[in-house]
């Protein structure tokens, strides 16, 4: 998520590195493969010989933005000693993406930023779909630990809804202030149980 200019990796590993600096600046549809081969210093049929087409580099775009929140959760929960830490540290997750040095500022979660550009029934929508289904699915997990089936996942989706609205507000406010307040309301709901 560190933005910045590298030449090392595979011409694959360049692609997905430059189309996430320019599709999370600039958004998905207004950003061209030509700009995305130039910013990954590649040849555009490297880019055709690792994507069939833009769309397999957006669900790969996808993908690995899926992945690097993934990471900022576990090691957040590693050092969770609670259930109720586990829960928070999904929040922190949040607060640590919106505290990452973006070359154009912290626009809000790059999941939804492009699945607001993409066809309603399109497998990029598909895949946003099922990262937040799994932010929900961990948060519930780790409220079941501390109350019934029902309250956890009644309780997991209000996280996940203020997970939603923190983030979109951080976005717009450029930092994470929101998703810190968020994380006050949902410590003293998990502490309600």
């Amino acid at each position: 998520m560190t933005p910045g200019r590298t030449r090392s990796g595979s011409a694959r590993e360049r692609l997905i590195e430059a189309a996430s600096r320019l599709f999370y600046a600039h958004g998905v549809v207004s950003t061209g493969i030509d700009t995305i081969t130039a910013e990954a210093g590649v040849a555009k049929m490297s880019l055709y010989n690792n994507f069939s087409s833009k769309e397999e580099l957006v669900l790969a775009y996808l993908q690995e933005r899926h992945r690097e929140w993934l990471d900022l959760y576990r090691n957040r929960a590693e050092t969770a000693a609670s259930p109720q830490e586990k829960v928070l540290a999904v929040f922190d997750a949040y607060i640590d993406h919106a505290s990452a040095a973006y070359t154009h500022g912290f626009r809000g979660c790059g999941l939804l930023n492009a699945a607001a550009e993409l066809p309603a029934d399109s497998p990029g929508r598909a895949r946003v779909r099922d990262h937040k289904e799994q932010v929900e699915s961990i948060l519930t997990g780790h409220l079941e630990a501390i109350t019934t089936p029902e309250a956890a996942a009644r309780t997991a989706r209000h996280c996940a809804f203020l997970l939603e609205g923190a983030i979109a507000r951080a976005g717009l406010e450029g930092g994470p202030d929101p998703l810190r307040d968020a994380r006050e309301i949902a410590s003293a709901m998990v502490a309600a149980l």
